[in-house]
Order: C-alpha cells, then structure tokens, then sequence
C-alpha cells in the first residue's frame, strides 16, 4: 500500500443519473468562444478554430451545493454550457470515432470573473485567475450515453431568462471537440469537456438563483453564496 506524507485530497466526483456510483473527475478542459453570437459579443471572429482553458477538477460543485461567490471580483459572469463526460481513452482520435470516448452529457455553468479575465487578456496573461478559481465550475447529475443532445440551452437569473440557444449552434460540434483535444491530451476516463456558451453571459451577486437546462440532458439549479 502506498504511503503519502499528507492525506491525499479526496477524488472530485460527480452523480450519474439513476446510478449509484459516481464519475470520478481526473480534469475539466473547456471551449472558449463556440456559439457565433457569444463568440461576436466576445470581439472575436465567428469561425476561429478551437481553443481550451482548463478548470482544476476540485472546481466542481455537484448538486445539492451552492457556489460560494468568489473573492477579488466585482463583476462574476454565468457561462451555461453542455459538459461532455469521458469514459474511455484516446489519442489523436477521428472525429468519427470520437464519440466513442463519451460516456454520457452534463449540464455545467462557467463561472467566470470577468474582469480579472480581461485585465489578464489586456497584459497577454494566463486566464487562471478569471476561470479556475474554487466553485467555478457546477454541474448537474451526469447522463449515460454517447449520442449528443440537439435541443435548447437556456439559463434564468431570477427567473428572468438570460441565455437561450440550441446545441447546434456550436461552431464545432462534440465529435470535433473531443476530437481536437485529444490532438492536445491523451483524453482518459474522468476527464470533462465544457463545451462553450451561447450569447448573453452576464452579471451574478450573492443571493442569485440560477437555474439552467439542456434538453435532453438535465437541469442544474443553484443560488449563489455569500463569499
């Protein structure tokens, strides 16, 4: 048995739908800019190949848990995305056969401090500060299978609706996101794919309730709390 001078933390780990095991989480890998509008409101071109940031897998909050609001910020954002869950290994795979790796779909927000993002974008800086910060990735239960969803992305503030779209208006698709990255990582089970957002990000405060869909995949619902 191994020894270890600390405890080792324990492994991240998300609810499958109707099971009673859980998806351990080895990492979160995310799409930036993958709707056209979002990508536009961002001040980028509509068709810009892929790019990944990523999020530290202790950055989940599963169901049940609410965000705390983080520290250093005045200007939080909600980011409503498709989560793709990984359950098998791959290298250089085709984006026919990337499907393959899929173990099943989420639904995640991006939380994002906006302005420390733009204040690293402005110096040419790494993004961590503004994306892979504590309780910045919540996610709903897990659902088993390989097919990705067609419907309607929606989140509400408040019961107001801020962001809405349909899944196919990725500029790629989840066949070639999973292929792409894993031209980047050896993809392997326990890996999370956030998948991008469409138009509408905007502003969270502390009391905030949140509640998002993807069809065909599940709710996720939280309020935000107090830092």
């Amino acid at each position: 048995m191994a020894e270890f001078a600390i405890a080792p933390p324990p492994v991240p780990t998300v609810p499958v739908e109707g099971e009673t095991g859980g998806f351990p989480v080895r990492r979160i890998l995310c799409v930036g800019r993958n709707y056209a509008a979002h990508a536009r409101e961002m001040g980028a071109d509509s068709r810009e190949p892929p790019f990944f940031f990523t999020k530290p897998a202790d950055a989940v909050v599963t169901p049940g848990r609410d965000p705390a609001y983080p520290p250093r910020t005045k200007n939080l954002h909600h980011e409503i995305e498709l989560v793709v869950a990984i359950g098998a290994a791959g290298r250089e795979v085709s984006p026919d056969d990337a499907l393959g790796l899929v173990f099943g779909y989420a639904v995640g927000v991006d939380l994002t401090r906006r302005d420390l993002q733009n204040a690293a974008k402005d110096k040419g800086h790494p993004w961590d500060a503004g994306k892979a910060f504590d309780d910045s990735a919540p996610i709903s239960a897990i659902r088993r299978g390989s097919t990705p969803p067609a419907g309607r992305i929606r989140i509400s503030v408040n019961g107001t609706v801020k962001q809405e779209g349909l899944i196919g208006d990725m500029i790629w698709n989840v066949a070639e996101i999973v292929a792409e990255a894993s031209k980047l990582w050896a993809l392997a089970p326990g890996d999370l794919i956030y998948t991008g957002t469409p138009e509408g990000v905007g502003p969270l405060v502390p009391g905030d309730n949140v509640e998002g869909e993807v069809e065909g995949v599940g709710r996720i619902a939280f309020t935000v709390a107090a830092p």
